[in-house]
């Protein structure tokens, strides 16, 4: 049995949400420590504070800031650059933690402090994340405005420290690799137990997950799809025509994702795989300066899954336009050979890096 300290990136809850996956898959073979901050560390802390198996501990990480409804890049950096002054601080006080419980590995999902503690204790690093793709992946069929933003945020991957020994990516799309990245291993989505043992079905509403920062007027014309329309991530309101708000509870979610229509959501990796596990159309909704998402949008469109508008943009007639479409994208799903699922893939590449240290599990 081995000791995992895995590190998980704070900002959202995609990160978590993988984690999870990993945690559930290793769990009975090794002990596990999980590091993070801000919303992913809400996430686990509330699914394994009472898990006497699994510890949840919280290090310093980075948060994305909105301003008036949009992402703030120049708030975001400057809050990031305050993480970057204390880092040394940080690092220190994690390597105490490295030397107490000799971890055999690290996994990081894109999280810099727990890295740079482990190169500190000489602990290797395993990279498990979607992020590098941006640097990993022949983006080629995107369109030029987006293979320049991910070439140029290229730096942040290597400005994060993380230097690991061995790559994995997961993402629902696997474009080829870059020469220079061709020992990286690509898997699909990292799904969690409670996603892969749900049964999809076609139901009679429409799941629909949106930041905080979308505007009004995409609710309004919500209203115009001819079926309910369950939203999360605005919290709770009173009903609104065909439109209900609903609270975040991952049993109640997952429920209204396996047995939704289609999806009308923001474009964020983790959901885009678990809808297209499901089977479902997708209709994705980045936000203008949220790239990330928009390079997700773009490779689910290409896959024949669904279509995108950005957040900012998308009207009523877009929404119509994807509804009257969305039988389309169902049937191309359904033909084909794509797999959404990379748990497997992902678990069999850490237990092979710790057979290359020496561990092996149970």
């Amino acid at each position: 049995m081995a000791t995992i300290f895995y590190s998980v990136m704070g900002e959202g809850r995609g990160h978590a949400a993988r984690a999870r996956s990993m945690v559930e898959r290793l769990r009975d073979r090794h002990r596990l420590v999980l590091y993070s901050s801000f919303d992913a560390l809400e996430f686990l802390r509330a699914e394994y504070d009472h898990d006497p198996e699994v510890e949840v501990r919280e290090t310093e990480g980075i948060k994305f800031h909105y301003s008036q409804g949009k992402l703030d890049l120049a708030k975001t950096i400057s809050s990031g650059m305050t993480t970057w002054w204390n880092m040394r601080k940080t690092v220190n006080r994690l390597a105490q933690d490295f030397r107490r419980d000799k971890p055999d590995l690290l996994v990081c999902d894109f999280e810099p402090t727990l890295a740079r503690a482990a190169h500190k204790c000489k602990v290797p690093v395993l990279s498990l994340d979607h992020q590098h793709f941006m640097i990993a992946y022949d983006l080629g069929s995107l369109p030029l405005q987006l293979q320049r933003w991910a070439w140029a945020m290229g730096w942040s991957v290597w400005a994060f420290g993380i230097r690991q020994q061995k790559t994995v990516i997961s993402a629902f799309y696997k474009p080829p690799l870059l020469p220079s990245w061709s020992d990286a291993t690509q898997v699909g989505p990292l799904l969690r137990p409670a996603v892969q043992g749900r049964q999809p079905t076609q139901g009679q509403h429409v799941l629909s997950y949106l930041r905080r920062a979308t505007p009004p007027q995409v609710l309004e014309d919500l209203k115009a799809l001819p079926m309910e329309v369950r939203v999360y991530g605005l919290g709770e309101r009173p009903d609104d025509a065909n439109l209900r708000f609903l609270p975040v509870s991952e049993t109640t979610f997952l429920d209204n994702l396996a047995d939704c229509d289609s999806v009308i959501a923001a474009a964020g990796n983790q959901l885009l795989g678990e809808s297209l596990y499901f089977g479902k159309p997708v209709l994705a909704l980045p936000e203008q300066n949220h790239h990330e998402q928009r390079i997700n949008a773009c490779f689910l469109k290409q896959l024949g899954g669904g279509d995108w508008r950005l957040l900012e943009e998308v009207n009523r007639d877009d929404l119509l336009t994807f509804w009257n479409e969305r039988e389309t994208y169902r049937r191309q799903l359904a033909e084909s050979d794509l797999s959404f699922d990379g748990t497997a893939d992902a678990a069999e590449a850490i237990e092979a890096m710790l057979a290359e240290c020496g561990v092996v599990g149970v």
